[in-house]
This record gives structure tokens, sequence and C-alpha cells, in this order.
């Protein structure tokens, strides 16, 4: 069994294309369509006063997450605009704000609250050392820097909650769409890893190996392992590059959305096997894959949310996806912040199919001698 995963590991770092290849697209599609939650919206900014390049208001205005301030002459600021290469334009004067408005979108009330809030900010800060009589910039430093102490250790806190109805659906579509994706071409990573089984067999490999000390049960885990090796792979350098270069913080649970996707990847093994049982030929899986991945993941809840899916049918046939129950562990840890506890059902509907679907296939695999 050993032998055989090393010819495995040394045949995947040969041609790890088709790996590569999945991979990419999964990290591309969850980029391009995984909304604001993983860009932001670039304003062009132009002041009079460059000293305003360097001041409190600048500083602010960079701490925002939803837009990107990039500072250009006036000219190129309305040329910006009237090119429509952006929405909105802001002028920053010394005590107040302009704006030159290309397309009026629902971005501008965000943009405006941002701005307000930094001069907000800066006035409050002026009043401050006004009231300290703080004349010298050394003055000025010391009121400030007591003013960050006071603001890190307060008096009291206040604590906030929100609650929900047990019905109510929550929407985040960065993650919708990195965990749509992922799970979806992890099918034809797997499956295409599985593949190899039904062709050795048809071509008598099996029967040689089986006439050396290698039992076939040997054989089979080896090949599985592998899937599930590679499958698993695929999972985590994506999650690992949305986590720690594009900045998905997956709210502080990174290490248990790894750990909830071991029963998926390995519900997805046992379907390959059993894919691979049910076709006569190479030529034959290679048409049904494509057909069964993309059922799965519309059904699923991978392209959409599956609460809104209002058909009684495909809720129906959601039931019997093991995507559908990949989705609803990952969005239970990261969208919804479920203890591992009230993941168990789900975690177990995967962990069945993946003995049953095995075993079935398996035993169809057998029985036709294929």
């Amino acid at each position: 069994m050993i032998g055989i995963l090393q010819a495995k590991f040394k045949m995947f770092l040969r041609n790890p294309w088709t790996f590569m290849l999945f991979t990419g697209m999964s990290i591309g599609f969850a980029l391009i369509l995984g909304g604001s939650g993983l860009t932001t919206i670039s304003v062009p900014v132009y002041s009079e006063n460059e000293e305003m390049q360097q001041s409190f208001i600048s500083e602010k205005l960079e701490e925002s997450d939803a837009f990107t301030f990039n500072w250009m002459t006036e000219d190129e600021l309305k040329d910006e605009i009237a090119n429509g290469r952006a929405e909105i334009g802001v002028i920053l004067l010394e005590h107040d704000y302009r704006f030159i408005v290309g397309v009026d979108s629902p971005n501008r009330s965000m943009l405006e609250q941002t701005v307000r809030g930094a001069y907000v900010e800066k006035f409050q800060q002026d009043n401050i050392l006004a009231a300290a009589n703080a004349t010298t910039d050394a003055e000025k430093e010391t009121v400030l820097e007591n003013l960050q102490e006071t603001m890190e250790s307060p008096v009291f806190e206040m604590n906030r909650s929100s609650f929900r109805s047990a019905d109510t659906f929550v929407y985040d579509d960065t993650f919708q769409r990195l965990f749509g994706f992922t799970l979806f071409f992890v099918i034809y990573t797997i499956a295409y890893n599985v593949l190899p089984i039904l062709v050795e067999k048809k071509d008598g490999l099996w029967d040689r190996v089986i006439l050396s000390p290698v039992k076939k049960w040997e054989m089979y885990v080896a090949n599985l392992i592998y899937s599930f090796f590679e499958g698993y792979l695929q999972v985590l350098i994506i999650f690992l590059i949305f986590r720690y270069w594009v900045g998905v913080d997956f709210h502080g649970r990174f290490l248990e959305t790894l750990l909830v996707l071991i029963p998926y990847v390995f519900s997805i093994v046992a379907l390959s096997i059993f894919i691979t049982a049910l076709v006569k030929n190479a030529q034959a899986f290679n048409a049904i894959i494509p057909i069964i991945s993309v059922s799965m993941a519309m059904i699923g809840g991978a392209y959409w949310p599956i609460e809104i899916v209002e058909s009684e049918f495909l809720l129906a046939l959601s039931k019997i996806n093991p995507l559908t129950y990949g989705m609803e562990v990952l969005n239970g840890i990261a969208v919804y912040g479920y203890p591992l506890e009230e993941l168990v059902f789900p975690i177990s509907i995967l962990l069945l199919m993946g003995v049953v679907l095995m075993g079935v296939g398996i035993h169809l695999m057998e029985r036709r001698h294929v």
C-alpha cells in the first residue's frame, strides 16, 4: 500500500496541472464573483492644500475598508469622473468637503458617511486641544496621547447584542461564493483521481498487481487515501489563500472550518467510487461527471443560497446531495457561529453517505469484475 501511495504522489509531482487548474478556477470564481466583501471602491481625491494628504483626515480615510482613496490633481479627478472610471470624486477643504458625482449610486451615502466621520473626529480632536489650552506641538502631542490611553481603557464598557428568529436567513456573499465554488470544483479533482481505478482495472493492471504480495483492499485504500488527500489539499490551499492573502477572517473559526470539511471530502470520494462502479468506461465517466457536479451545485446551494429555493421537488432532492450538507456545516461555522455540537446532524449525514456510497460502490465494482 505504501508503494502505491508513493507512486501516486510521484505522479502528482510530475503532472500537477489538473489539480492546479481546478484550484485556480475555484480561487478565480470566488474572487471575481465574491462581491464587495473582497473588493473596495476606488475614489479619486483632490485638495488644493497639499498638507491635507498627510493630515489626520487623510489618515482616517485610509482606514476605510470599503473605499480606496487615490490622490490626484483636479484635472485628473474630473477626467476620471467624465470617463466613467469613477462614480464619485472628493475635494477636501480645510473645514469642509465637496463631491463631484458622475453616477448617483447607493455608494454615495456610504462615502459621505465615511468622509463626514473623518471631519467629525478632526473637529472633536481640535475642540479637546482647545479646551486643554494646548498651544505648542509638545502639549498637543501629550494631550492626544492621554486621550488615546483613556479611550483604550474606558471607565465603563457597553455591550451590544442582537437576536434573530430560528428561521432567519443570513446571507454573506463572500462566504457563499467561496464555499460554493470550493465545494463544487473539488468534486472534479476527487473524481478524476478515482477514475484511474476504473482504467487500471479495465487494463488488467490490478490483476497483475494482485499476484504480488499487495492485497486488493490495500489497493483500494491507497487509491482512496490519495484521492482524499488531493481533494482536501485543494480546499486547504484555497482557504489558506483567502485567510492570509485576501483577508477573510472566517469570523475567528478558521481551524473549525477546516475540520468540518473532512466529512464532505470523504463523502465526495465515496460518491466518485459509486459513479465509477456504475459506468462502463472512462468516456462515460467523463461525460457524466460534469452533469452530476453541476446538478449538485445548483441543487445544493453552491451557486445561490438554498434558502431562496421554493420548489418542494428541488428541496427534496437536496436532502440526498452531499454538497447541501457541506454548505450547511460551513455556513453554520463561519456565518451563523454555531458550535460544533449543533452541526452533528449534517456531519453525521455526510459520514453516513460516505460509508453507504463507498460500500455499495466497491461491492458493485467487484460484482461486475470491473
